[in-house]
């Protein structure tokens, strides 16, 4: 049985530049914890893609783009196109305003980011037509990966490269298995099966409740969305008295509820239980809620809690998708980091001691 989740007050680069991916992607010192973390998987993602470029055979077209679903950008497809020719020469081509809707389109500001990151104006490099353009050679492979990453991080606004959807074919257009870029999920391979085999699962779950004269309802999709990525059977989840669905990660606990009343999903963590709730501890949530690229983290009463809400209205089974595998990376990692600076317990760190203090003590955390 879990404790009541409960809801809280409410995330210039030269074209020449000879410096590796991973430095140029580095963000400040001081900008730690959380977006340590993303940035490590942006410098993942940059490294995976400089050797993917060097190794292109003659003729490949490689595709990236930030998933529309899973981003909120509607209509709007943002999206990076590098191809290879018999020179091996790399031709970079990065979506501009004449295919983006209005209300999506590249402001004058985010124009002149792409030009100092290193990209020539629509038009300028033969060929690019309405998209921005980079020729390069694979030897400057490490130099393209960076000034590709940062266009989709930073001007497109990915806030992090698992929202990022790749495709690699072959000069007659059929698919080239790669390597994994990062955490960017394959339309080929292991990610893209997941996904096939979750809409046959759902097509297949669907098709049975109509059998019954019944609809598939949230919960059931659900089960379902998380028993596949777990592969594992529907009825074989471990569901506790709540009705939460449990998965373990590490040494913290993620739970999946279902809402009603609204349609939500919330994914979500008690990070660390028995925890006393100072000031320094509201600040320091506060400043890595405010640097994580989705959710949020909070303290009510004497447990802080991470959480990643997803619509039920109009479920898109990708959203949960992402928000579980982002959450259960993020808890694993928080609960060790938090339970150093503040003591308190982790969900399995049988030997954590939680902080001894005066009862009588006035416990600011109740009035969150």
């Amino acid at each position: 049985m879990t404790a009541d989740h409960p809801s809280a007050p409410h995330g210039e680069l030269p074209g020449a530049s000879t410096e590796p991916a991973e430095s140029i992607l580095l963000d400040e010192p001081s900008t730690t914890d959380l977006r340590a973390k993303v940035t490590e998987a942006w410098r993942e993602f940059a490294r995976a893609l400089a050797v993917r470029l060097r190794e292109l055979p003659v003729g490949a077209h490689l595709d990236v783009t930030l998933d529309p679903t899973a981003s909120g950008t509607g209509d709007a497809v943002y999206s990076i196109s590098v191809d290879v020719d018999a020179d091996r020469v790399l031709s970079a081509r990065a979506v501009g305003n004449a295919t983006l809707p209005a209300g999506y389109r590249l402001d004058r500001g985010a124009v002149a980011d792409m030009v100092a990151l290193g990209w020539s104006p629509p038009g300028v490099v033969a060929g690019s037509g309405g998209s921005f353009g980079l020729n390069a050679t694979t030897g400057e492979s490490t130099q393209v990966a960076t000034l590709l990453s940062r266009t989709l991080r930073d001007v497109y606004g990915a806030p992090h490269p698992a929202f990022l959807v790749y495709l690699v074919h072959d000069a007659e257009g059929e698919p080239l298995t790669v390597d994994p870029l990062g955490t960017a999920r394959s339309e080929f391979g292991p990610d893209a099966d997941v996904e096939a085999d979750l809409e046959e699962a759902l097509a297949e779950a669907a098709a049975a409740q109509v059998e019954r004269d019944d609809v598939l309802d949230l919960a059931d999709r659900v089960r379902t969305v998380v028993s596949t990525m777990l592969k594992s059977d529907t009825d074989r989840l471990q569901i506790d008295s709540d009705g939460d669905i449990t998965i373990r990660a590490g040494s913290a606990m993620v739970f999946v509820r279902v809402r009603d009343n609204p349609p939500l999903v919330d994914v979500f963590s008690p990070v660390l239980t028995e925890v006393e709730p100072t000031e320094r501890l509201y600040v320091k949530l506060s400043e890595l809620t405010n640097r994580m690229p989705i959710g949020r983290l909070y303290c009510a009463d004497d447990t802080v809690w991470a959480s990643i809400p997803v619509f039920g209205r109009n479920f898109q089974a990708t959203h949960l998708m992402l928000a579980v595998q982002v959450m259960t990376g993020l808890a694993d990692e928080l609960d060790d980091r938090l339970h150093g600076e503040f003591g308190g317990k982790r969900f399995f760190g049988e030997g954590d001691k939680p902080v001894r203090r005066d009862e009588s003590e006035h416990r600011t955390g109740m009035y969150l």
